[in-house]
């Protein structure tokens, strides 16, 4: 047997998978296991889930990963807490009586909902919402400055506005009273707390800003919101903090450990990066990828077409800390189009040798707009653009170029947090897929004029709600309020990139590329 430790789980349940992983007190993985669940496309632009399935996933994973945690000779009762992160905005609606789904999820990059959203637009411009305090909104903007969220077709309410238009089961739900609405974290706790017999009904407050019903200022359900997209006040979850003891598990191999942190995935993923200070920033480079900058107790109104969003409350009792989120559309997804498309490598990682080989790109740039681009610039007319060709070009300019875009656009997204925030980054925190290249980090570094640093375990987003609940109880003395109880948490085998070019290149490079990006704007065109 090993000596007894103790030990904090967390499941990561993203758009594609689930996972339950467990930490020991350095963030060393003990165990794990990871399932895919079945996505849905029943029509062009629709994205679904089957709650069941996620959950029965879910379950799974936990049975598996507590069965390799005894196989290394430790009980199940090691675990001594539970956090929970997920995808965000995707939204499930069920039945109070009979605790089951009255409809597939929609997931968060379903888009069906965009004529919703022009409706809400008119409604909102010649009505308005009116609030019990006397002031009046009409505009997408001061609607913005009070949920920190735009309206559209990627938040929770307008999906839930579609769901009650189409769906007869979900619209007599509501009617009847007996409609429950939460995103993937309330439905999870709800399970797992006993379902219809016994379970709870929450969503915490990083889950909560994404739904463009929530206050972020107050942390509360907006009435007056409620009443523009006509909802019961009856259907919604309770609100809680992001690190607390909700409730225990009710059955499975961990039946009796608390849940104790709920945090949607890219906060996770701040947290788990220890970006615990104001002007602390962190990117995760996925298909597309996710910058959160921390803006600590000050909700920063971005001037830039940046969200604001809570990033994480740290108790129930303790002060939101908030954050400002930028996404790029493109990012693994252009070395994808390099491999799939152009033919250029055979697998991912033949970037790093393909781009070593040359010293620069040759004058070439890459804007990979390839549907649009998103923050700053915000043209979803902008086309991907190849520019500076010539017949020196060669593969290996256009591999770099490649990588240098995914840092070009990381960039301008952290620049306009700095002027929205009014503060410098000293080091970016990395995570997700691309940061297996060490080119690819070399390369943002010297573009981005900054530290990059880069784990060795980069299961950030899980570990972020790991010390949410392991702060909750006091857990090896972690509390995210003082991240100096943290110093020892992930910091094995964290590789650091400098800048290696000098401010003058950097700057001409970066002048290069909005030369590029002007050119690549107001492509597409409508026909006549």
């Amino acid at each position: 047997m090993s000596e007894q430790q103790e030990f904090v789980g967390a499941i990561d349940c993203g758009t594609t998978s689930a996972r339950f992983l467990v930490f020991n007190e350095v963030a060393e993985v003990v165990a794990e296991a990871q399932e895919e669940f079945p996505q849905y496309y029943p029509h062009p632009g629709w994205h679904e889930h089957e709650p069941d399935e996620i959950q029965e996933v879910v379950e799974r994973c936990l049975e598996e990963a507590v069965r390799k945690l005894e196989a290394k000779g430790h009980p199940a009762k090691s675990i001594k807490a539970i956090g929970i992160t997920n995808q965000r905005e995707t939204t499930v609606a069920w039945d109070r009586e009979t605790g089951k789904a009255l409809c597939k999820a929609i997931v968060w990059d379903d888009s069906r909902t965009r004529g919703v959203v022009n409706t809400l637009e008119r409604r909102l411009k010649e009505k308005g919402i009116r609030f019990h305090d006397g002031k009046h909104i009409n505009t997408v903007e001061e609607l913005a400055a009070l949920t920190g969220t735009p309206l559209s077709t990627y938040f929770s309410a307008v999906k839930l506005t579609w769901m009650l238009e189409h769906y007869d089961e979900v619209k007599k739900a509501h009617k009847e009273d007996r409609l429950l609405f939460g995103t993937v974290d309330s439905w999870l706790v709800y399970n797992l707390t006993g379902g219809v017999k016994s379970g709870i009904h929450i969503i915490d407050v990083t889950n909560a800003s994404r739904t463009l019903i929530f206050d972020i200022h107050k942390l509360q359900w907006s009435a007056p919101l409620l009443e523009f997209f006509g909802f019961h006040r009856s259907i919604l979850p309770r609100i809680v903090s992001s690190s607390e003891v909700y409730a225990k598990m009710q059955d499975g191999p961990l039946k009796g450990v608390p849940i104790a942190g709920i945090v949607g995935d890219q906060q996770a993923a701040l947290v788990g990066n220890k970006c615990l200070e104001p002007g602390q920033a962190k990117n995760t480079y996925g298909t597309g990828a996710f910058l959160l900058w921390n803006t600590g107790e000050d909700v920063v109104k971005s001037d830039h077409g940046l969200i604001t969003t809570v990033a994480y409350q740290p108790g129930p009792n303790a002060n939101p800390i908030y954050a400002l989120e930028g996404s790029i559309s493109t990012c693994g997804s252009s070395i994808k189009w390099l491999r799939d498309s152009m033919k250029l490598i055979a697998k991912a990682s033949d970037m790093d040798k393909l781009s070593s080989s040359v010293k620069d790109t040759g004058g070439v740039y890459f804007v990979p707009a390839f549907s649009g681009l998103l923050a700053p610039y915000w043209d979803s007319s902008a086309a991907g653009m190849l520019i500076g060709l010539s017949a020196y070009t060669t593969p290996e300019h256009i591999a770099r170029a490649t990588l240098e875009a995914i840092a070009y656009q990381t960039k301008a997204v952290l620049e306009a947090m700095a002027q929205d925030h009014g503060a410098d980054l000293e080091h970016l925190a990395v995570d997700g897929g691309v940061t297996n290249s060490d080119m690819a980090m070399q390369i943002q570094a010297d573009i981005g004029g900054f530290e990059v640093v880069r784990p060795l375990m980069r299961e950030s987003t899980a570990l972020g709600s790991a010390l949410l609940a392991g702060s909750a109880i006091g857990l090896f003395g972690w509390d995210v309020t003082r991240p100096e109880t943290l110093k020892k948490v992930n910091t094995q085998g964290n590789q650091r990139f400098n800048p290696k070019i000098t401010a003058e290149q950097r700057a001409k490079m970066w002048a290069g590329w909005n030369r590029a990006v002007e050119r690549s704007k107001g492509w597409e065109q409508e026909d006549d």
